[in-house]
Order: structure tokens, then C-alpha cells, then sequence
């Protein structure tokens, strides 16, 4: 099993920045890659950015590329999401999530076998 608790979502008003951080206990040898996907009010839960744990290949949807870079530090088995120039389209909840063998591809949510709680992130116009 893993363990993922995400940290760092609040409230920043648009053209801000803020850094998520996801940080994986347990069976952490086991993860091939690890994602961050979102769910913003009334949609459903969309692919934001992945990155491969090994050799830190990074993916990204084209809504944040250019804005948003993912990270991680596997020292600490902590993944990253440094988010600048926030627009109030970005408002979600923000889950990481870890997969130990990528099969369908690496932007599927059904892919993943670990999901984080989930911590907000709101964008004010």
C-alpha cells in the first residue's frame, strides 16, 4: 500500500501562484509514475500533469502547460505542482495519486491505484 497526503491548496487571486505538494509513505519502491488531477465545480475529474518516478519524464494537458511545472524529490517521495499565473478556471479540488504500472497511459485516471484526499484550490477574479 501507499500512503499520499497533499498539502499546500488555499485561496490566491488570479495571476497568482501557489505549490501543491504531495508527500508518498508505504510501498513507495513500488510507483512507476505519479500524477495531479482535478475537479473543478459540476465537472468531472481531469488529467493535469504526471511524471514518471524514475527518470522524470514529465506530461502535462495543454490548459497548464506553460504554467504549471511537476516535480520530485524521491529523497523525500514527495511530488510537486508549482502553479503560477492562476486563472479562476483552475479553481478545483486538486488530488495526487500514484501508479505502480502504467497500463492504459499515464493521463488516465483509471490507471492510477492510489488517490491523496484531495485539497482545494480557489482562484478569485
Amino acid at each position: 500500500q501507499v500512503q499520499l497526503v497533499e498539502s499546500g491548496g488555499g485561496l490566491v487571486q488570479t495571476g497568482g501562484s501557489l505549490r501543491l505538494s504531495c508527500a508518498a509513505s508505504g510501498r513507495t519502491f513500488s510507483i512507476d509514475a505519479m500524477g495531479w488531477f482535478r475537479q473543478g465545480p459540476g465537472k468531472e475529474r481531469e488529467f493535469v500533469a504526471a511524471i514518471k518516478w524514475g527518470g522524470g519524464t514529465t506530461f502535462y494537458a495543454d490548459s497548464v502547460k506553460g504554467r504549471f511545472t511537476i516535480s520530485r524529490d524521491n529523497g523525500k517521495n514527495t511530488m510537486y505542482l508549482q502553479m503560477n499565473s492562476l486563472k479562476p478556471e483552475d479553481t478545483a479540488v486538486y488530488y495526487c495519486a500514484a501508479d505502480r504500472y502504467i497500463r492504459l497511459g499515464i493521463r488516465r485516471d483509471q490507471d492510477y491505484d492510489y488517490w491523496g484526499q484531495g485539497t482545494q484550490v480557489t482562484v478569485s477574479s
